[in-house]
């Protein structure tokens, strides 16, 4: 039988929602066990909140210092002394688990699976490969610990209501001292995360400046959404790195995607392949994103959107 070991993302004392989706992962393997660990200067906030996720067996707490930042050096050996004993270790594929999980599997010296969007048994997935044009199916060795990286937008959060053990546990192992957290630089915002926002208004090269890009801001704050933007609208300066949507930005699944003067180049529509409705706003009618839209209005953007959010009052 398996036994999973789910990696638990969180930041500034909460549970990420990756978390939850990993653990829907988990699920589908039909496993003995799921146990999450959380590693943190404190974890036991974060833990009691992960013991809530359904069908978690145990959330091991490993408190140290040194875990007080996700830095995936510091981190990667601690999990891979914790793997003995289970079968598959799994992690979100978000920017903490791209960077952490790797160094699991190197390890532990085995090959990665990246992306895992469907279990067909135990040791046999399926990932998107070519910007998710075409999805192929792994098979890992059966005599080795499964390392995995979750393609959260495929799966929903695991129900909540569980009431998981929560166990303090420490870990014996080296860690490197020519690695260390110097300092984050992120932009600063009361807006939902956007990977993991239930809706999502995103802005591209149609609106035309960073000046304008505040109508989408606007908007949001009215849907109480994450901002998001294509590449063009990154690429263009109208606003920062961290909020492009696609192939070569975040990989995003909101129950609501606004796309707002967004062509929908396909390397935009890898992003958004699993929102529930999409609603496209551009005055090409030929724009290749009505063709994703679940409902598409063709106008220009400055006089619809003021119209939109009036009717939002």
């Amino acid at each position: 039988m398996s036994k999973v070991l789910v990696i638990a993302e969180h930041l500034d004392g909460r549970l990420n929602a990756s978390t939850a989706r990993t653990v829907s992962a988990a699920q589908a393997l039909s496993p003995e066990t799921i146990d999450i660990v959380v590693h943190a200067a404190d974890p036991a906030g974060v833990a009691a909140e992960a013991a809530q996720i359904a069908g978690v067996a145990r959330v091991l707490a490993v408190a140290n210092p040194a875990n007080a930042h996700a830095v995936a050096q510091v981190l990667g050996p601690q999990v891979a002394k914790l793997a003995a004993g289970y079968s598959h270790v799994f992690g979100p594929s978000t920017t903490f688990g791209k960077d952490l999980m790797p160094v699991v599997a190197a390890l532990l010296g085995v090959n990665q699976v990246s992306d895992l969007m469907a279990a067909e048994g135990s040791h046999t997935f399926k990932r998107p490969i070519y910007a998710g044009n075409a999805i192929i199916t792994v098979e890992a060795p059966a005599g080795q610990v499964v390392v995995a990286t979750v393609r959260t937008a495929s799966w929903p959060e695991a129900a909540r209501g569980g009431n998981a053990a929560v166990e303090t546990v420490a870990i014996d192992a080296a860690l490197p001292s020519h690695t260390r957290h110097l300092g984050l630089a992120a932009a600063s915002s009361d807006r939902p995360d956007l990977q993991s926002a239930r809706r999502v208004v995103s802005g591209g090269r149609g609106v035309g400046s960073e000046e304008n890009f505040r109508i989408i801001y606007s908007l949001a704050d009215k849907l109480g959404a994450a901002v998001g933007a294509s590449r063009a609208a990154v690429d263009a300066g109208y606003c920062p790195n961290e909020m492009q949507v696609g192939q070569t930005g975040k990989i995003i699944a909101p129950e609501l995607y606004v796309a707002i003067g967004i062509s929908g180049a396909i390397q935009h529509l890898t992003g958004i392949k699993d929102a529930g409705t999409i609603v496209a706003i551009n005055k090409d009618p030929e724009a290749a994103i009505f063709e994703v839209a679940d409902i598409g209005l063709v106008g220009d953007l400055f006089a619809l959107l003021p119209e939109l959010e009036q009717a939002l009052q």
